[in-house]
Protein backbone atom coordinates (compact mmCIF):
# COMPACT_ATOMS: atom_id res chain seq x y z
CA UNK A 1 0.00 0.00 0.00
CA UNK A 2 1.48 3.35 -1.04
CA UNK A 3 1.67 6.30 1.33
CA UNK A 4 -0.91 8.13 -0.79
CA UNK A 5 -3.47 5.35 -0.44
CA UNK A 6 -5.76 5.65 2.61
CA UNK A 7 -5.28 2.77 5.03
CA UNK A 8 -8.67 1.15 5.75
CA UNK A 9 -7.24 -0.14 9.03
CA UNK A 10 -5.92 3.23 10.21
CA UNK A 11 -8.47 3.66 13.02
CA UNK A 12 -8.15 0.03 14.09
CA UNK A 13 -4.36 0.12 14.25
CA UNK A 14 -4.13 3.54 15.88
CA UNK A 15 -6.54 2.54 18.64
CA UNK A 16 -4.39 -0.54 19.28
CA UNK A 17 -1.11 1.37 19.31
CA UNK A 18 -2.30 4.01 21.79
CA UNK A 19 -3.69 1.33 24.11
CA UNK A 20 -7.39 1.89 23.51
CA UNK A 21 -8.07 -1.81 23.08
CA UNK A 22 -11.84 -1.69 23.46
CA UNK A 23 -12.07 0.93 20.73
CA UNK A 24 -9.78 -1.20 18.55
CA UNK A 25 -12.16 -4.13 19.01
CA UNK A 26 -15.19 -1.98 18.21
CA UNK A 27 -13.55 -0.49 15.11
CA UNK A 28 -12.48 -3.94 13.89
CA UNK A 29 -15.91 -5.46 14.41
CA UNK A 30 -17.61 -2.66 12.50
CA UNK A 31 -15.12 -2.60 9.60
CA UNK A 32 -16.32 -4.27 6.41
CA UNK A 33 -13.16 -5.34 4.64
CA UNK A 34 -13.06 -4.80 0.90
CA UNK A 35 -10.76 -7.79 0.31
CA UNK A 36 -9.40 -10.89 2.01
CA UNK A 37 -5.96 -9.45 2.97
CA UNK A 38 -7.62 -6.50 4.71
CA UNK A 39 -9.97 -8.87 6.54
CA UNK A 40 -7.02 -10.92 7.77
CA UNK A 41 -5.15 -7.86 9.02
CA UNK A 42 -8.32 -6.60 10.69
CA UNK A 43 -8.68 -9.89 12.54
CA UNK A 44 -5.03 -9.82 13.58
CA UNK A 45 -5.51 -6.50 15.37
CA UNK A 46 -8.87 -7.59 16.75
CA UNK A 47 -7.39 -10.63 18.46
CA UNK A 48 -4.23 -8.81 19.50
CA UNK A 49 -6.48 -6.31 21.27
CA UNK A 50 -8.18 -9.16 23.11
CA UNK A 51 -4.73 -10.44 24.11
CA UNK A 52 -3.79 -7.00 25.40
CA UNK A 53 -6.90 -7.15 27.59
CA UNK A 54 -5.75 -10.58 28.75
CA UNK A 55 -8.88 -12.16 27.27
CA UNK A 56 -7.00 -15.24 26.10
CA UNK A 57 -10.06 -17.49 26.02
CA UNK A 58 -11.72 -15.40 23.30
CA UNK A 59 -8.74 -15.88 21.00
CA UNK A 60 -8.33 -19.56 21.81
CA UNK A 61 -12.02 -20.24 21.24
CA UNK A 62 -12.60 -18.21 18.08
CA UNK A 63 -9.41 -18.78 16.06
CA UNK A 64 -9.46 -22.18 14.38
CA UNK A 65 -7.29 -24.19 12.01
CA UNK A 66 -9.27 -22.77 9.12
CA UNK A 67 -8.24 -19.22 10.09
CA UNK A 68 -5.50 -17.45 8.13
CA UNK A 69 -1.90 -18.20 9.13
CA UNK A 70 -1.40 -14.69 10.55
CA UNK A 71 -4.45 -15.02 12.77
CA UNK A 72 -3.34 -18.47 13.90
CA UNK A 73 -0.01 -16.92 14.92
CA UNK A 74 -1.90 -14.64 17.32
CA UNK A 75 -3.60 -17.73 18.71
CA UNK A 76 -0.19 -19.28 19.33
CA UNK A 77 0.81 -16.23 21.33
CA UNK A 78 -2.44 -16.51 23.31
CA UNK A 79 -1.67 -20.15 24.04
CA UNK A 80 1.87 -19.29 25.09
CA UNK A 81 0.71 -16.61 27.53
CA UNK A 82 -2.27 -18.59 28.82
CA UNK A 83 -0.66 -22.02 29.32
CA UNK A 84 2.83 -22.04 30.88
CA UNK A 85 3.05 -25.81 30.45
CA UNK A 86 2.75 -25.44 26.67
CA UNK A 87 5.28 -22.65 26.20
CA UNK A 88 8.18 -24.76 25.00
CA UNK A 89 6.03 -26.60 22.47
CA UNK A 90 4.51 -23.33 21.20
CA UNK A 91 7.97 -21.85 20.71
CA UNK A 92 9.14 -24.98 18.90
CA UNK A 93 6.16 -24.76 16.54
CA UNK A 94 6.84 -21.10 15.78
CA UNK A 95 10.55 -21.68 15.23
CA UNK A 96 9.68 -24.51 12.86
CA UNK A 97 7.41 -22.21 10.86
CA UNK A 98 10.09 -19.53 10.68
CA UNK A 99 12.68 -22.03 9.45
CA UNK A 100 10.25 -23.33 6.84
CA UNK A 101 9.87 -19.81 5.50
CA UNK A 102 7.42 -17.03 6.25
CA UNK A 103 6.05 -14.36 3.95
CA UNK A 104 8.25 -11.37 4.81
CA UNK A 105 5.60 -8.94 3.55
CA UNK A 106 3.58 -9.91 6.64
CA UNK A 107 4.99 -8.97 10.02
CA UNK A 108 2.63 -10.88 12.33
CA UNK A 109 4.66 -14.07 12.76
CA UNK A 110 7.83 -12.06 13.37
CA UNK A 111 6.05 -9.90 15.96
CA UNK A 112 4.67 -12.97 17.73
CA UNK A 113 8.01 -14.77 17.74
CA UNK A 114 9.86 -11.67 18.95
CA UNK A 115 7.30 -11.14 21.72
CA UNK A 116 7.87 -14.69 22.95
CA UNK A 117 11.66 -14.31 22.85
CA UNK A 118 11.39 -11.00 24.72
CA UNK A 119 9.12 -12.65 27.29
CA UNK A 120 11.97 -15.12 27.85
CA UNK A 121 14.45 -12.17 27.99
CA UNK A 122 16.16 -13.48 24.88
CA UNK A 123 16.43 -10.03 23.35
CA UNK A 124 19.21 -10.99 20.98
CA UNK A 125 17.06 -13.57 19.19
CA UNK A 126 14.07 -11.22 19.32
CA UNK A 127 16.08 -8.54 17.52
CA UNK A 128 17.35 -11.00 14.90
CA UNK A 129 13.76 -12.08 14.28
CA UNK A 130 12.50 -8.52 13.82
CA UNK A 131 15.38 -7.76 11.46
CA UNK A 132 13.80 -10.04 8.87
CA UNK A 133 11.05 -7.54 8.08
CA UNK A 134 10.99 -3.79 7.58
CA UNK A 135 7.57 -2.86 8.97
CA UNK A 136 7.41 0.19 11.21
CA UNK A 137 5.82 -1.81 14.02
CA UNK A 138 8.77 -4.21 13.96
CA UNK A 139 11.09 -1.20 14.02
CA UNK A 140 9.26 0.18 17.06
CA UNK A 141 9.65 -3.17 18.84
CA UNK A 142 13.31 -3.16 17.83
CA UNK A 143 13.71 0.20 19.59
CA UNK A 144 12.03 -1.18 22.72
CA UNK A 145 14.25 -4.24 22.86
CA UNK A 146 17.43 -2.27 22.14
CA UNK A 147 16.62 0.05 25.02
CA UNK A 148 15.92 -2.98 27.24
CA UNK A 149 19.55 -4.02 26.77
CA UNK A 150 20.88 -0.43 26.99
CA UNK A 151 21.84 -0.12 23.32
CA UNK A 152 20.72 3.50 23.15
CA UNK A 153 22.85 4.51 20.17
CA UNK A 154 21.43 1.64 18.08
CA UNK A 155 17.92 2.62 19.17
CA UNK A 156 18.57 6.22 18.08
CA UNK A 157 19.67 4.97 14.65
CA UNK A 158 16.52 2.84 14.33
CA UNK A 159 14.33 5.81 15.23
CA UNK A 160 16.07 7.86 12.55
CA UNK A 161 15.24 5.17 10.01
CA UNK A 162 11.61 5.23 11.13
CA UNK A 163 11.46 9.02 10.85
CA UNK A 164 12.90 8.88 7.34
CA UNK A 165 10.10 6.51 6.38
CA UNK A 166 7.19 8.16 8.22
CA UNK A 167 7.95 10.68 10.95
CA UNK A 168 4.25 11.30 11.72
CA UNK A 169 3.35 7.64 12.29
CA UNK A 170 2.21 7.18 15.90
CA UNK A 171 4.74 4.44 16.63
CA UNK A 172 7.55 6.58 15.21
CA UNK A 173 6.56 9.30 17.65
CA UNK A 174 6.42 6.83 20.53
CA UNK A 175 9.80 5.34 19.62
CA UNK A 176 11.27 8.83 19.68
CA UNK A 177 9.72 9.41 23.11
CA UNK A 178 11.16 6.14 24.46
CA UNK A 179 14.62 7.19 23.33
CA UNK A 180 14.14 10.62 24.90
CA UNK A 181 13.27 8.95 28.20
CA UNK A 182 16.41 6.81 28.03
CA UNK A 183 18.62 9.80 27.22
CA UNK A 184 17.09 11.83 30.06
CA UNK A 185 17.70 15.44 30.92
CA UNK A 186 15.77 18.01 28.90
CA UNK A 187 14.61 15.25 26.55
CA UNK A 188 12.22 13.95 29.22
CA UNK A 189 9.96 16.94 28.71
CA UNK A 190 9.97 16.32 24.96
CA UNK A 191 8.83 12.75 25.60
CA UNK A 192 6.04 13.97 27.88
CA UNK A 193 4.74 16.30 25.16
CA UNK A 194 4.75 13.50 22.58
CA UNK A 195 2.43 11.46 24.78
CA UNK A 196 0.33 14.53 25.49
CA UNK A 197 -0.10 15.14 21.77
CA UNK A 198 -1.23 11.54 21.37
CA UNK A 199 -3.79 12.06 24.14
CA UNK A 200 -5.02 15.25 22.48
CA UNK A 201 -5.42 13.47 19.14
CA UNK A 202 -6.57 10.00 20.14
CA UNK A 203 -7.95 10.25 23.67
CA UNK A 204 -6.71 9.24 27.11
CA UNK A 205 -5.58 5.67 27.76
CA UNK A 206 -3.83 3.92 30.62
CA UNK A 207 -0.85 3.32 28.34
CA UNK A 208 -0.37 6.99 27.48
CA UNK A 209 -0.91 8.16 31.06
CA UNK A 210 1.54 5.56 32.36
CA UNK A 211 4.20 6.81 29.95
CA UNK A 212 3.59 10.39 31.05
CA UNK A 213 3.89 9.26 34.66
CA UNK A 214 7.19 7.58 33.83
CA UNK A 215 8.42 10.93 32.52
CA UNK A 216 7.44 12.60 35.78
CA UNK A 217 9.18 9.85 37.76
CA UNK A 218 12.37 10.50 35.79
CA UNK A 219 12.09 14.16 36.75
CA UNK A 220 11.45 13.35 40.42
CA UNK A 221 7.94 14.82 40.28
CA UNK A 222 6.29 12.01 42.20
CA UNK A 223 3.09 13.85 43.14
CA UNK A 224 2.36 14.60 39.48
CA UNK A 225 3.20 11.01 38.58
CA UNK A 226 0.82 9.69 41.22
CA UNK A 227 -2.04 11.80 39.87
CA UNK A 228 -1.47 10.50 36.35
CA UNK A 229 -1.28 6.91 37.59
CA UNK A 230 -4.50 7.22 39.56
CA UNK A 231 -6.19 8.43 36.37
CA UNK A 232 -4.64 5.50 34.52
CA UNK A 233 -6.03 3.05 37.09
CA UNK A 234 -9.51 4.23 36.22
CA UNK A 235 -8.82 3.24 32.60
CA UNK A 236 -7.24 -0.11 33.42
CA UNK A 237 -7.05 -1.20 37.05
CA UNK A 238 -4.77 -4.14 36.22
CA UNK A 239 -2.29 -2.52 33.84
CA UNK A 240 1.15 -3.91 34.77
CA UNK A 241 2.92 -0.71 33.70
CA UNK A 242 0.64 1.37 35.89
CA UNK A 243 1.05 -0.96 38.88
CA UNK A 244 4.85 -1.04 38.58
CA UNK A 245 5.00 2.75 38.38
CA UNK A 246 2.73 2.98 41.45
CA UNK A 247 5.10 0.70 43.34
CA UNK A 248 7.97 3.02 42.43
CA UNK A 249 6.27 6.28 43.40
CA UNK A 250 4.83 4.80 46.61
CA UNK A 251 8.34 3.82 47.65
CA UNK A 252 9.88 7.12 46.57
CA UNK A 253 7.26 9.13 48.44
CA UNK A 254 7.67 7.10 51.62
CA UNK A 255 4.06 5.96 51.72
CA UNK A 256 3.03 3.29 54.26
CA UNK A 257 4.52 -0.12 53.51
CA UNK A 258 1.09 -1.68 53.17
CA UNK A 259 0.33 0.61 50.21
CA UNK A 260 3.34 -0.63 48.28
CA UNK A 261 2.65 -4.22 49.30
CA UNK A 262 -0.89 -3.92 48.01
CA UNK A 263 0.35 -3.05 44.52
CA UNK A 264 2.98 -5.80 44.70
CA UNK A 265 0.32 -8.33 45.68
CA UNK A 266 -1.80 -7.21 42.75
CA UNK A 267 1.14 -7.68 40.39
CA UNK A 268 1.83 -11.16 41.76
CA UNK A 269 -1.82 -12.12 41.38
CA UNK A 270 -2.62 -10.64 37.96
CA UNK A 271 0.80 -10.68 36.27
CA UNK A 272 2.83 -13.59 37.70
CA UNK A 273 4.96 -13.81 34.55
CA UNK A 274 5.76 -10.11 34.25
CA UNK A 275 9.47 -9.37 34.41
CA UNK A 276 8.98 -7.21 37.53
CA UNK A 277 7.09 -9.95 39.38
CA UNK A 278 9.61 -12.63 38.41
CA UNK A 279 12.58 -10.50 39.51
CA UNK A 280 10.82 -9.45 42.70
CA UNK A 281 10.10 -13.06 43.67
CA UNK A 282 13.67 -14.11 42.86
CA UNK A 283 15.09 -11.36 45.08
CA UNK A 284 12.54 -12.07 47.79
CA UNK A 285 13.53 -15.74 47.82
CA UNK A 286 17.23 -14.82 47.87
CA UNK A 287 16.66 -12.52 50.83
CA UNK A 288 14.79 -15.25 52.72
CA UNK A 289 17.63 -17.71 52.10
CA UNK A 290 20.22 -15.23 53.36
CA UNK A 291 18.10 -14.43 56.40
CA UNK A 292 17.65 -18.12 57.21
CA UNK A 293 21.37 -18.80 56.80
CA UNK A 294 22.19 -15.87 59.06
CA UNK A 295 19.71 -17.03 61.69
CA UNK A 296 21.16 -20.52 61.57
CA UNK A 297 24.69 -19.21 62.11
CA UNK A 298 23.63 -16.99 64.98
CA UNK A 299 21.82 -19.83 66.73
CA UNK A 300 24.80 -22.20 66.53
Amino acid sequence: MSKDTPDPLYDVKTAFYVGNYQQCIAEAQSLKAADAPTAVRRDVYLYRAYLAQRNYAVVLDEVTRSSAAEVQAVRQLAQYLHSPSKRNSVLEDIEGQLKAGVDTTSDTMFIVAAAIYAHRKDYGTALKTLHQTQSLECSALTVQYLLAIDCVSAAVAEVKRMMDEDEYFVLTQFAQAWVHMSVGGAKIQDAFYIFQEAIDRHGTTAYLLSNQAACKIHEGQYEDATGLLQDALEKDSNSPEVLVNLIVVSSKMGKPVEVTRRYISQMKDTHPDHYYTVEYLEKDDAFDRLANNFSAKVST
